[in-house]
């Protein structure tokens, strides 16, 4: 018995000797990520199956909730930051101030944690719950104040460029207007795009609530291939939309209950981006959207992602079958328990009938 044993541990010692040379690439790597940082970007692509099926496209979202601070927010995060760093803005012990929706401060809090800097954050008092609750588990402090539009000067986003003017080191990062958040998709989500579809993506499309995805990822893919078509998904109640189509900005009607995209002027991200052609998507196909990914594919989303999908589900139907369209996913569902995945919220807001009757039953 011993002797077999010997032989089997030394056919098994060879066996993986040998599925080592062969695999070197993964097995015998030193690559590791540095820090928050380096868990940035190179997030998977996904094949939608059931939608793709349905429209006879090829529809693949990139799993944004896969970066490290669970959002595609973290790209423009640290880009802000390492533009501050290089403008001289930002010095050790420093302070990042933010007006976000939640997903942008979360990510700069993370890498506020990780650089040693502080971070204060102002966020309209319409958004979820759990993304405050997150942001102060992340060590920020948060200032709720009222959404109010951005003409008005008691805007989140005026509050914290005040704020930031009032300290002696300490940094507004601007993520909208400041085109660093455009150039984490032109350096990072474009390119990945690219190589995961082997240069053969036909349409990308977005909602956009900074502009710094949409812009950054057509900038780079229609630098390559200009007949890439680059399509903006809006929300309801937002201006974008009408603006792509008619130049002009009329806000749709009533409101939406995603969070962090929609928008009612033209930010510096924004701002002279190749944006071919806009869809309009209403809470009730985002909510339905949302659910079936859920329940249809696994996979636990937030609306925003939901309405990506919806999206691409829209422009597939515009562009006909054997197409390939990327949208990304841009946050998971953990953030969404108390407002999206709440009974009584979406019954609040009608929406309780958009989420498909076999999947009600799941709700808190």
């Amino acid at each position: 018995m011993l002797k077999q044993a010997n032989r089997f541990s030394n056919r098994l010692t060879l066996a993986c000797r040998t599925l080592v040379r062969h695999s070197s690439n993964y097995y015998a790597s030193t690559e590791y990520c540095h820090g928050f940082a380096g868990m940035v970007g190179n997030t998977p692509m996904i094949y939608l199956d059931k939608v793709s099926k349905e429209t006879g496209c090829t529809i693949l979202a990139k799993a944004e909730f896969a970066n490290c601070g669970g959002s595609v927010k973290d790209r423009a995060a640290l880009y802000l930051i390492k533009d501050a760093q290089d403008r001289q803005l930002l010095k050790p012990g420093g302070t990042v101030v933010e007006g976000t929706a939640g997903n942008t401060g979360i990510g700069l809090a993370h890498l506020c944690n990780a650089l040693g800097y502080k971070c204060v954050i102002f966020m309209p008092d319409t958004q979820s719950q759990e993304k405050i609750d997150v942001l102060k588990l992340l060590g920020a402090d948060v200032r709720s104040v009222p959404a109010v539009p951005y003409d008005d000067p008691d805007n989140y986003n005026h509050q914290a460029m005040r704020y930031a003017e009032s300290l002696d080191n300490g940094v507004w990062t601007n993520q909208f207007d400041c085109t660093a958040n455009r150039r984490a998709h032109i350096e990072t989500t474009g390119p990945e795009i690219w190589k995961q579809t082997g240069g053969t993506v036909d349409v990308i499309v977005f909602a956009t609530g900074t502009g710094g995805t949409l812009a950054g990822t057509s900038m780079f893919l229609k630098g390559i291939n200009p007949n890439i078509k680059a399509i903006l998904a809006d929300p309801q109640g937002s201006v974008l939309y009408n603006y792509v189509k008619t130049g002009k900005l009329i806000r749709r009607e009533g409101n939406s209950i995603t969070e962090g995209i929609g928008q009612g002027r033209v930010t510096g991200n924004l701002d002279g981006a190749p944006v071919d052609d806009a869809v309009s998507i209403s809470d009730f196909d985002a909510v339905n959207m949302t659910f079936r990914l859920l329940h249809e594919e696994g996979i636990f989303v937030g609306a925003s992602s939901g309405l990506n999908v919806a999206a691409a589900v829209e422009v597939a139907k515009m562009v006909g079958p054997g197409k390939k369209i990327v949208t990304c996913l841009c946050d998971g569902g953990q953030r969404s328990y108390s407002r999206l995945y709440n009974r009584k919220f979406m019954e609040e807001q009608d929406l309780i009938r958009a989420i498909p009757e076999p999947y009600r039953d799941t709700l808190a």
